[in-house]
């Protein structure tokens, strides 16, 4: 069982339960995933009998080639659009055609520098190969034992199949453990 949590209550209630913990820090830096890993520990500490759950970061995720420096241009753009769009079914003030909503302005934004695709390239997981390595070696270290990839963008299928790929071709080796020679 899984139970997201932001507030420190939450995982208390996760951690007391035998849940394992999801955290995302949305359009928020790694200082948030830093915080929510220590809400955690903090759960964990203060519930001594309960072997440790796992804890899952979900994070809009993209991952480019490294010869693609502009790459993170257009999932930055669409993780902004997911954020606009998410502010108009909030706001509740339109009414969606055929399923769909148009999203909020994005003059609607100007006041908010964390909703600049510029800001998003640096926040959500966006980056190449090693880039998105070096970031999940660091939330590892952390104590975050899960990732959850989260491609919810205006990206084609096309675009967030190459991301995948490079995804699963690049990064998941990086965290698989390697076979232990057999003994002779």
């Amino acid at each position: 069982m899984w139970i997201a949590a932001r507030d420190i209550s939450s995982h208390e209630f996760a951690v007391a339960n035998g849940c394992n913990v999801m955290v995302t820090p949305l359009m928020k830096g790694d200082e948030e995933v830093e915080d929510l890993a220590h809400k955690f520990d903090t759960a964990v500490e203060n519930n001594p009998g309960v072997p440790r759950p796992d804890l899952m970061v979900l994070r809009h995720t993209h991952v480019h080639p490294a010869d693609e420096p502009e790459g993170w241009r257009r999932p930055a753009e669409g993780i902004q659009k997911f954020y606009r769009t998410f502010d108009a079914w909030f706001g509740n003030k339109t009414t969606p055609k055929n399923g769909f909503l148009e999203p909020s302005p994005a003059e609607r934004f100007a006041d908010r520098p964390e909703f600049t695709p510029e800001s998003l390239h640096q926040t959500a997981m966006i980056g190449t190969p090693e880039e998105v390595i070096e970031r999940l070696r660091h939330y590892e270290a952390l104590g975050v034992t899960e990732f959850s990839l989260w491609s919810d963008n205006s990206l084609t299928h096309e675009e967030k199949k190459r991301s995948l790929e490079l995804f699963i071709e690049h990064v998941v080796p990086a965290f698989q453990e390697q076979p232990v020679a057999a003994a002779r």
